[in-house]
């Protein structure tokens, strides 16, 4: 008889390992720009605006490319096409090491959007074919550990690399970007030989575990709608629309944090190396939290909660973390709030694939995650525009733990919309072994 424990354990030690060190250099060349800013800015005369929007534009060409990019995931197959988009993301990387002015960099910054595209949408999907819905929640919370982990190892990383200014004939923040964006090329050539497409084609199963995974995935995906596979309906389906709209908070208050946390560290008159190993501090923390939340939710039918609640707490210290004087409790705050944005969204990651299969999962996950990401460019844009308006930093940050609320409000409203589907499992889904 087929184990599930062992079943399962095998599948995770074989995919989340390569699958969370992808997504760690891939938040690492996406939020490479934040502390390569720090010198980059005098460099190329730019205003802080102007660097901000060029930053954002990442998000533009991820938000276009993103659904085309996970339909062609279901066409090519997860091996091919994440070595395309590591190997793409790499190169343009490297090639923003030698930006020579403002139209340049605005130019590489939309095409790293454009070459990411597909890549966390398409491990989402990825997991769907490989994890029963009981493990979706820890396992997306294991996988965006690895982002926690990018950005405390970015964070020393952007500082040290930023102090080798000079060497080679380099400055610090071309260094940024040549050493984070080779290792992304050769982790894609690695991924092509290493990664199965499917579990059917996976030769460390039994095939009686197959035959496990197969069946236990047919019973859950068999009271679900007729048109849960559609691709193309699944853009217009009021459940992925409603999703997709209350996400914007979250990215938008994380990427706005990360953006600015380097600056606000940088403004306690602390060195860039100094400043690197000050934030890891809240990864570390949202490590943890990326952990215990999802994990406690996966025990559970009732998710909202487990959303909700880290939403408004993040939201609360982020207003804190301006209201007070103490730059030892403001970073206490900053930290709070880091877990707060980044704990529930593993669960509420989990919630698509319980209406939605195939190429449906596909374009939905897909959809939700680039409108949702559209939250970058906001933040991106309007927090600096705040900060230069009116001198304050106060008000952006209120601008932030407001968004923040009011998508864990309207996350609220999703899920009473969506609560049949997320009751109403197939008992038979529990069915297959021991837990």
């Amino acid at each position: 008889m087929v184990s599930e424990s062992n079943t399962i354990s095998k599948i995770t030690w074989r995919l989340m390992p390569l699958l969370g060190v992808l997504y760690l250099i891939a938040y690492i060349d996406r939020q490479n720009v934040s502390y390569a800013k720090l010198q980059m800015v005098d460099s190329l005369g730019m205003s802080e605006y102007a660097y901000g929007l060029g930053a954002s534009l990442f998000f533009i060409g991820y938000f276009i490319f993103e659904v085309p990019a996970n339909l062609f995931l279901t066409r090519f197959g997860a091996r091919i096409w994440f070595t395309r988009i590591i190997v793409s993301w790499g190169l343009v990387t490297i090639a923003l090491a030698f930006t020579q002015n403002m139209t340049m960099f605005y130019i590489l910054r939309f095409l790293l959007g454009a070459c990411e595209a597909g890549f966390f949408p398409g491990v989402l999907y990825l997991l769907t074919l490989w994890f029963p819905k009981d493990y979706r929640g820890r396992m997306v919370g294991l996988f965006m550990i690895f982002s926690a982990l990018a950005n405390a190892i970015g964070a020393p990383l952007g500082g040290m690399l930023l102090d080798l200014d000079g060497a080679l004939g380099l400055e610090g923040w071309e260094w940024v970007f040549l050493a984070t964006g080779v290792p992304a090329v050769i982790a894609g050539v690695f991924t092509f030989f290493y990664l199965d497409d499917t579990p059917e084609k996976a030769e460390f199963l039994t095939n009686d575990e197959k035959q496990w995974l197969k069946d236990r995935l047919a019973r859950e995906n068999a009271g679900m709608d007729e048109d849960a596979g559609h691709g193309f309906k699944a853009l217009i389906n009021p459940r992925v629309l409603l999703m997709a709209l209350c996400f914007i908070g979250f990215p938008l208050a994380a990427y706005g944090l990360s953006y600015w946390l380097p600056t606000i560290v940088k403004g306690f008159g602390v060195s860039n190396t100094t400043n690197g190993f000050i934030n890891i501090i809240p990864w570390l923390i949202v490590a943890v939290a990326l952990w215990v939340v999802p994990s406690a939710a996966d025990k559970t039918e009732k998710k909202t909660p487990y959303i909700v609640g880290p939403a408004f707490v993040g939201a609360a210290a982020l207003a804190a973390s301006v209201l007070v004087t103490s730059p030892y409790l403001q970073f206490a705050f900053l930290c709070i709030a880091a877990a707060g944005i980044f704990a529930g969204q593993p669960v509420f990651w989990s919630l698509p694939s319980r209406f939605l299969k195939g190429a449906g999962a596909a374009a939905g996950l897909a959809a939700i995650n680039s409108v949702g990401n559209l939250g970058g460019f906001i933040a991106q844009n309007v927090v600096p525009w705040i900060n230069d308006a009116t001198g304050s930093n106060i008000l952006p940050m209120f601008f932030l733990a407001a968004c923040l609320a009011v998508a864990g409000v309207l996350v609220i409203i999703v899920g009473q919309m969506l609560g049949r589907e997320t009751k109403d499992v197939p008992p038979s889904a529990h069915a297959g072994g021991p837990r």
